[in-house]
């Protein structure tokens, strides 16, 4: 989307500036201006530094990767600063605004998902990518999943993953009814992002939290008779219904992704012979870049490192690596600390699903965006939610 208006974001050509998320800028811009706002700068400052020091130290960390990067005249600056400096800014931003403000925030998470969802199966239906990946304005035909508006597949089925186990822990305050549908929409829209890794944990994790709600029901016998009569109904027809998609190929492509992963696996095995090639010294504090671009090209691994640590590990060095992951942990604990009960599951999956890909090892905004979708769906409850809010 940034490319069709004019931004750059992920090519090689371009200013600087174009390679920073507007998200970033905009969330810098709102930090100091609600600073200012609020009448003393400085002692507001120290304020959020108390009550969230988790969320400044992965902040500094972010900045300090970035300035590492930089010394060392490595490339990738842009993408510390919205991997690991845009997250610890909404924190800083949202874990305190008001209950009309988080009711606002949930309901625009469920309208963006719901998009991001109807998009991902109008691109499967249709075979057109509304927003097909590009580098430096040339397109990249060899991945036909749906990207949808999140730019790539692996960080829409990551984020569609979370999102259902979220709703199927019972975070927001949809109704039971609108929630069935939310997530059938999203599992039907997971299937086209070909995401392998969400698609299992999501299935797992929200299957289990799935037959633990219908065990807590069925141990209290309050059994709604009405809903055992649409059960009955129901399955049957989904049943058809996924005999139809399966008859019409609409699985065809997420069948062929588990027979042949395009050596991902391979590519996990191969990234341990780099390790070797490195002093102790430089696996400490980092090589120079462009011995390790040399490396990935010998062992073909141009396409990438399919984990974040790894890459990290790679281009930073283990002191570089310690500290982003240090900060990661507490900076998740935090987020979990602010938001009510219930946070585990989606956060499990998150952790296991951002370690599949290089996600947080290059420049994404995957963890700014967990982060809203966290404190967005598991917001205190609050009287305008009604009787149906806040829980399956």
């Amino acid at each position: 989307m940034l490319w069709v208006v004019g931004i750059n974001y992920d090519g090689l050509t371009g200013s600087a500036a174009q390679k920073i998320h507007p998200a970033t800028y905009l969330a810098l811009l709102l930090l100091g201006w609600s600073l200012v706002h609020a009448g003393n700068p400085v002692a507001n400052l120290r304020t959020a530094v108390e009550r969230r020091p988790a969320s400044v130290l992965l902040g500094i960390a972010g900045v300090g990767l970035a300035l590492q990067i930089s010394l060392r005249g490595g490339a990738g600056i842009a993408g510390a600063v919205d991997t690991f400096l845009l997250p610890a800014l909404v924190c800083l931003l949202l874990l305190d605004c008001d209950a009309p403000t988080l009711r606002r925030l949930e309901r625009t998470v469920h309208a963006v998902m719901t998009a991001n969802g109807l998009l991902g199966l109008f691109e499967f239906v249709s075979g057109r990518q509304v927003f097909p990946y590009r580098l430096d304005g040339m397109l990249l035909e060899y991945d036909t999943r749906a990207m949808s508006l999140q730019g790539h597949p692996l960080p829409n089925a990551t984020l569609t993953a979370c999102y259902v186990i979220a709703l199927c822990a019972g975070a927001g305050s949809l109704s039971a009814a609108a929630r069935l549908a939310v997530i059938g929409l999203q599992l039907a829209a997971l299937v086209t992002f070909g995401g392998r890794s969400g698609i299992v944990i999501t299935l797992v994790l929200g299957g289990g939290l799935g037959l633990l709600a219908l065990a807590r029901m069925v141990r209290r016998g309050r059994i709604p008779l009405l809903g055992v009569a649409g059960a009955a109904f129901a399955l049957p027809l989904l049943a058809l219904a996924l005999a139809a998609l399966a008859g019409s190929g609409f699985f065809d492509a997420l069948l062929a992704r588990f027979a042949n992963d395009g050596g991902s696996a391979n590519a996990r095995v191969v990234v341990l012979d780099l390790f070797a090639a490195l002093s102790p010294r430089e696996f400490v504090f980092g090589p120079d870049a462009g011995v390790i671009d040399t490396l990935r090209r010998m062992n073909g691994l141009q396409m990438g490192l399919e984990n974040p640590i790894v890459r990290i590990l790679l281009y930073q060095g283990a002191a570089m690596t310690g500290l982003l992951t240090v900060a990661f942990a507490l900076f998740l604990w935090e987020v979990g600390r602010r938001c009510r009960p219930g946070i585990a599951m989606p956060m499990v999956a998150f952790v296991v699903l951002v370690n599949t890909y290089e996600s947080l090892g290059g420049k994404t905004t995957i963890l700014a965006k967990f982060v809203i979708l966290l404190i967005a769906l598991y917001r205190w409850p609050d009287p305008e939610d009604g009787p149906g809010g806040h829980g399956l």
